[in-house]
């Protein structure tokens, strides 16, 4: 119903004389939308937003996953669930990710986000000699069936890395004794 007031008060603005910026700065939406609804009856836009709570999402053939895997795991963010949804079905890398879906799954089942509470910290500068740098991260590379893969690597050094050494070192360990040029 949030889009039927937001077009009554869209064309009772227009009737009272306010121009299309001015509706559109006022309602905080764009001028096109604006211009949308002034072209919509009333039936039309009743129509329009029925249709809009029956339409199926890209994720909805996962909801039974996904909610087994927040009740399992909520301190899960958002876009760590994307990263495993799309480890797990290959077909659904490329497209647009619906974060507002995780959340909506998340108010609907009473499942809150628990915070995962970091066990380490920054600590202070210590002197040369004393320290080192450990860097950790993940990179995809093409396996030898042209399948893309995913790395994961931590590096120990008294230097920080770049993502492309990373990345290089990453290649090499797929792929022994293929070294890559810079």
């Amino acid at each position: 119903m949030e889009k039927l007031q937001l077009l009554v008060q869209v064309h009772q603005l227009k009737k009272q004389g306010f121009s299309i910026s001015a509706i559109a700065k006022k309602l905080e939406i764009s001028r096109n939308t604006v211009y949308k609804y002034l072209n919509m009856s009333f039936e039309e836009a009743t129509e329009w937003a029925n249709s809009l709570g029956t339409r199926s999402r890209k994720l909805d053939p996962f909801q039974d996953l996904l909610l087994s895997s927040l009740k399992e795991h909520s301190d899960l963010s958002s876009s760590q669930i994307e990263d495993w949804l799309k480890e797990r079905h290959p077909a659904l890398e490329g497209w647009k990710y619906d974060s507002q879906y995780v959340s909506e799954l998340r108010d609907i089942h009473h499942i809150p986000k628990i915070p995962h509470i970091r066990s380490h910290e920054a600590v202070e500068e210590l002197p040369m000699g004393k320290q080192a740098q450990v860097d950790w991260g993940e990179t995809k590379v093409k396996s030898a069936e042209n399948k893309e893969v995913k790395l994961y690597f931590i590096s120990f050094s008294p230097l920080s890395l770049t993502v492309q050494i990373c990345h290089m070192a990453g290649q090499a360990l797929y792929y022994p004794g293929h070294h890559p040029v810079s």
